[in-house]
């Protein structure tokens, strides 16, 4: 937990990098994701196993909100994206309608977090997802529930395709 030096976002023993958004040439636009080597935050996903996505996340120093902490709403984003990556690479084309935060601990600047992200459920148009913030050695610092909207996936333009395509889930 240091904001010196590189952070090590390095996988966990039996996880498969998972870059989607390389692979369709839109990580650089990703307001969470996109800065690879920035001062606010560096996430990278992999998959754990076929129902979740798993990656570490850094909060940097211009991730800053109280004093040496991580600001709630990058937080809250890193949870955002996460639950929606997992919906996308379960093969749901959606877009956030809520998501619920619940801040458990103070994240201290330079700390790498391992995120957890999930469908916990498919209801019609509706995907459920859920995601988790925590340090390795098991404390959470913020878990989140998030409602996904199924979209008609002309409306994402050919991302969706794309998508679906990279992700083996081609129509």
């Amino acid at each position: 937990m240091s904001v010196i030096g590189e952070p090590d976002l390095e996988p966990e023993e039996g996880w498969v990098p998972f870059d989607l958004g390389e692979e369709l040439g839109v990580r650089a636009s990703s307001f969470v994701s996109g800065a690879g080597n920035g001062r606010r935050l560096r996430v990278r996903y992999f998959r754990c196993d076929q129902r979740t996505l798993a990656g570490k996340a850094w909060f940097g120093p211009d991730a800053e909100g109280p004093p040496g902490h991580a600001h709630g709403g990058s937080i809250a984003a890193v949870l955002d994206e996460a639950m929606g990556a997992a919906a996308w690479a379960a093969g749901h084309v959606v877009l956030a309608a809520s998501i619920t935060v619940h801040f458990r601990e103070m994240l201290p600047l330079g700390t790498v977090c391992r995120i957890g992200a999930w469908v916990s459920g498919v209801d019609g148009r509706k995907v459920r997802t859920q995601g988790l913030l925590a340090a390795s050695s098991g404390q959470t610092f913020a878990n989140a529930e998030g409602l996904f909207v199924a979209v008609d996936p002309a409306r994402m333009g050919d991302l969706a395709e794309r998508a679906l395509h990279v992700l083996g889930r081609a129509p």
